[in-house]
């Protein structure tokens, strides 16, 4: 796919500059004679490098970009505007450079006679696998409208929990790194100057000075080599999460660990619930389903539990029945999924779990932010006191042994 430069006469009979993507210069030229416009003069831009394959965090199309487009493109769309025309429109809206050239390619698969499931299915960084598999859906079932609301709102609903979350973490993280500047600053450059001051003085120190002061030397000759060996066992891990069997390692003790590991927990749950209560309205087969959600898990231990479900619907079973075997899907899951098959009801029993999951892990979450700041704070205040006795020790040592 190549990028054109245009310049060309429009309906108005005014004289227009743009670009267009196209396989080569010709089919530009015929989509824009299919857009109305005459071209003067057509042109290929050369691209030496990818715009975004190098760097593709900080290309990344934000959450709330795919939220409003579905919003948007739903309400152009349930207006009667055809769906290249709206696609065109939210193009020249969008301020977004990238989410611009997506669009731009997916009108030319549109125009190629391709669906929009196809032509979003093709940016999967952008367009999940769920959100590709519902569109789809939508398509075939003509309520493409209704599918792209009930994305929007799912999508909107995770990026206000996950803005929650770094919200009320901020100030913590804050607190935090301001504690280790301070005590790095005591540490190395403040207990060695008063360390070798009274060792001029041949002074014989208190016990708890002398530690002090013994350990800020050791960690102003060895601190750096610590830190280190810190980063680099980071770096090691994240390395080894990247395999399979380290990803599993890490999954697991994530899930193990105290109160963050439930919260965690609750979160993938909950995310997995409302995954396949919308899945469901939207009328794909329940095999299907669970597959798709198995894909969406970020988990390892998650989409292997989700694993057996799939095998096990396949083979006939229930649903519920099989989640009841691994203890990874907590009883309240269970049930309402057992009570949705009975009745018919899966969608809405699984969203009010999901509520129900959402609603507990914030609750845990907010637990645990609370006693960030209280505990951060006194374990600051118990080494600024240790540090404060060590000096005012070592000075009424000092007027002891003069006197």
């Amino acid at each position: 796919m190549a990028e054109f430069q245009y310049i060309a006469y429009n309906e108005d009979r005014r004289i227009v500059k743009g670009t267009e993507k196209a396989v080569n210069a010709e089919i530009a030229a015929r989509l824009l004679a299919s857009r109305g416009f005459k071209v003067l003069s057509i042109k290929s831009i050369p691209s030496f490098l990818p715009r975004w394959s190098f760097f593709p965090s900080l290309t990344r199309v934000p959450r709330k970009t795919i939220i409003l487009f579905s919003r948007q493109l739903a309400l152009l769309l349930d207006s009667g505007t055809p769906l290249v025309n709206s696609l065109s429109l939210l193009r020249d809206q969008s301020t977004q450079k990238r989410f611009k050239s997506v669009i731009d390619d997916m009108i030319l698969d549109l125009r190629q006679g391709h669906h929009l499931s196809q032509a979003m299915g093709k940016h999967p960084d952008i367009f999940p696998k769920m959100y590709v598999q519902s569109i789809l859906v939508g398509e075939q079932s003509a309520s493409l409208e209704i599918i792209l609301n009930q994305l929007a709102d799912y999508l909107e609903r995770e990026e206000t929990e996950s803005k929650a979350v770094k919200n009320a973490l901020r100030y913590p993280t804050i607190l935090t790194i301001v504690a280790i500047a301070v005590l790095a600053v005591l540490v190395i450059y403040v207990l060695p100057t008063f360390s070798d001051f009274y060792q001029d003085l041949g002074l014989q120190l208190p016990p708890i000075t002398q530690f002090v002061f013994n350990f800020a030397l050791w960690f102003s000759d060895y601190g750096i080599y610590v830190l280190l060996f810190i980063v680099l066992a980071f770096l090691g891990l994240y390395v080894y999460g990247k395999t399979p069997g380290g990803k599993l390692f890490v999954d697991k003790l994530i899930l193990r660990l105290p109160v963050i590991g439930r919260v965690i927990h609750l979160n993938e749950l909950s995310r997995c619930c409302r995954s396949i209560a919308i899945l469901h309205r939207s009328g794909l087969p329940i095999s299907q389903i669970i597959s798709m959600v198995t894909d969406a898990s970020s988990n390892t231990l998650i989409q292997q539990a989700l694993t057996q479900v799939h095998q096990d619907v396949l083979r006939g079973e229930r649903i519920s029945d099989s989640m009841s075997k691994n203890t990874l899907f907590l009883p309240m899951m269970i049930q309402m999924t057992s009570v949705g098959e009975l009745t018919g009801t899966l969608d809405s029993s699984l969203l009010s779990t999901a509520r129900s999951y959402e609603t507990e892990a914030a609750d845990r979450m907010n637990t645990v932010i609370d006693l960030i700041q209280p505990v951060i704070t006194v374990t600051l205040a118990i080494i600024v006191g240790l540090i404060a006795s060590a000096l005012i020790s070592a000075l009424y040592s000092m007027f002891g042994q003069f006197s």
